[in-house]
Formats: structure tokens, C-alpha cells, sequence
């Protein structure tokens, strides 16, 4: 793990929201607010982060992002359909144009054949796209919750180009 990275990736998102003039929201479950922590940590990131949402439980999914319990229940947490409506919910909840979603199993437990630890949904929304994307991570919680936060920045920085 490279800390220095996720700084690095961090910074190119902020220069290119800047550029934009783009503000961005986070919504996070698995990643427990690293994403947000790593945008924050940049000098200057308040000219373009405008919040960010820790959601770890259902009813905080619920409650914050207005994720639907029928969601939660036909799909799952950790589903596409969940991180799109995480997605949407932080976007309705900010004054952001950029939004970012991650729901997923860290582990060690909790996986199924269907759904094993490791699998991450990063949903993605833009002022005319919104779309999510699934991962399969390896390695122990804190390598799971790193490549999370890696991919979501190194995604982010290429779709805002």
C-alpha cells in the first residue's frame, strides 16, 4: 500500500474539479470515510469537496442517501443498485455536480459464492451520466478498503479528464 497515491490521485481530481468548477460528494459504506479523508487531506480540496456521507449501516442508507429498503432487500447493500442509489442520494443531498458511491465487503467475513469479500461497487454521477462499476479486491480489510479508495480516486480522475 502507497499512501502517496492516494494523494497523488487525490490532488488530480481536485485540480480537475477546480478546472471544472465542480464540486464533489462522497458517499461511503465499506471505505468508513477514507475516500473523504483522502480528498480533505488535500490543501485547498474546500474549493472543490462539498461533504461527504459515512453510510456504513442500512437505515444510515436509508436515513442519509434515501436508498430504498426495497433496494436493501431485493439486491443488497453491496449491489449495484444500492450504490446507484447512494449515488444519487449524496447528489440530491449537496450542492455537488460530481458524485461518488462505495458500498462493498471489506471482510474478513460476510461474503457469500454469490457476493465474496472483496466485492466493491463504486457508483459514479455526473451532470449527464450516472453509472456504477464492480470490483473484485484481494487481500485483508485494510488491502480490500485501499484498493477501493485507489480505484474510485484513479477512476474519478480519468472520467473528469
Amino acid at each position: 500500500m502507497n499512501l502517496r497515491e492516494i494523494e497523488y490521485f487525490a490532488t488530480e481530481v481536485g485540480a480537475r474539479l477546480h478546472r471544472q468548477g465542480w464540486y464533489l460528494v462522497t458517499a461511503e459504506s465499506c471505505t468508513g470515510g477514507w475516500l473523504a479523508e483522502a480528498i480533505t487531506a488535500i490543501p485547498g480540496s474546500s474549493k472543490w469537496f462539498d461533504r461527504g456521507f459515512v453510510a456504513y449501516s442500512n437505515s444510515a442508507k436509508q436515513d442519509m442517501l434515501k436508498v430504498r429498503p426495497e433496494t436493501l432487500t431485493k439486491h443488497g447493500a453491496v449491489s449495484e443498485q444500492s450504490a446507484l442509489e447512494m449515488v444519487n442520494g449524496a447528489i440530491a443531498h449537496s450542492q455537488a455536480h460530481v458524485g461518488i458511491a462505495i458500498t462493498g465487503l471489506a471482510g474478513p467475513s460476510g461474503g457469500t459464492s454469490q457476493k465474496p469479500v472483496g466485492t466493491v461497487w463504486i457508483a459514479y454521477a455526473f451532470p449527464n451520466n450516472v453509472y456504477a462499476q464492480r470490483s473484485f479486491f484481494s487481500g485483508d480489510r485494510h488491502g480490500i478498503r485501499y484498493q477501493a479508495v485507489m480505484t474510485a480516486l484513479q477512476r474519478l480522475s480519468q472520467a473528469i479528464g
